[in-house]
């Protein structure tokens, strides 16, 4: 493709979402090759490199500047960059996998932490004295396990999550509220696995929730899309906010 003319139809993707597909479709071979140079191995679209190359490259797009070069250039550059950042984020999950997955409620330390916060931190310490090997950890362990391959893909962990998530009642229910919009459109939910963030303009309009809400708290809603739509009973048990929005019991 001529460089000027992938420039232009990268500006053009900016601000169009049904185009930032198409552009992302258009330009596969060449996502598959940046992400084949920095794993060294061929990559095929089942694998993880291959969503997190693709969410890179929705990425380029939306943060490309054209007087500062070439947008190929600057694509494979991202690319390689959140890459290799999966690549030191799952050395360092192997490390430090969490039985307690406390941070989907916000800090358990913090004077904010609820009723049912603390029950599960006494329930699930007391599992951990008891036995490493009771079957109720495992369970949670294999689930952080499994939905950290789908958050790596958007560029963050799971261990990430205690820095990103809300404290006070007010802002947990506003991002309760913009996941439960979220779930309940499935073009929402599709825009936000495409392009790796939020379809911020939208969901600001459609859930009614700030704009600085949904940019200081992108990764917990996120992650909480993400759990909730998934096969994660144990750790939708977690969110109560989240349940309750959802007119769950």
């Amino acid at each position: 493709m001529d460089m000027n003319r992938m420039d232009d139809e990268a500006l053009h993707a900016q601000s169009d979402e049904e185009s930032l597909s198409k552009f992302i479709e258009k330009n596969e071979h060449f996502i598959l090759g940046c992400a084949f140079r920095v794993t060294h191995r061929f990559v095929s679209k089942s694998d993880d490199s291959w969503s997190v190359a693709m969410i890179a490259f929705a990425e380029a797009v939306r943060t490309f500047d054209r007087s500062k070069g070439a947008f190929r250039s600057f694509a494979a550059l991202v690319i390689r960059r959140r890459l290799l950042d999966m690549q030191d984020a799952e050395r360092h999950f192997e490390k430090e996998i969490p039985v307690e997955p406390f941070a989907m409620e916000g800090d358990p330390d913090s004077e904010e932490v609820n009723g049912l916060q603390m029950e599960v931190m006494k329930k699930t310490a007391q599992i951990s004295l008891e036995s490493s090997e009771d079957a109720s950890v495992n369970d949670v362990r294999a689930e952080i396990e499994a939905v950290q391959k789908t958050l790596g893909r958007y560029g963050f962990t799971f261990l990430d999550l205690p820095e990103c998530s809300p404290k006070a009642d007010k802002t947990k229910r506003a991002c309760a509220k913009a996941v439960a919009t979220i779930l309940r459109d499935d073009r929402l939910f599709q825009s936000m696995r495409t392009t790796g963030t939020l379809p911020m303009k939208e969901l600001c309009e459609i859930s009614g929730v700030s704009r600085k809400i949904l940019d200081r708290y992108r990764r917990y809603i996120i992650a909480a899309a993400e759990i909730m739509n998934g096969e994660y009973p144990q750790l939708k048990d977690y969110m109560d906010y989240i349940r309750k929005e959802l007119g769950y019991r």
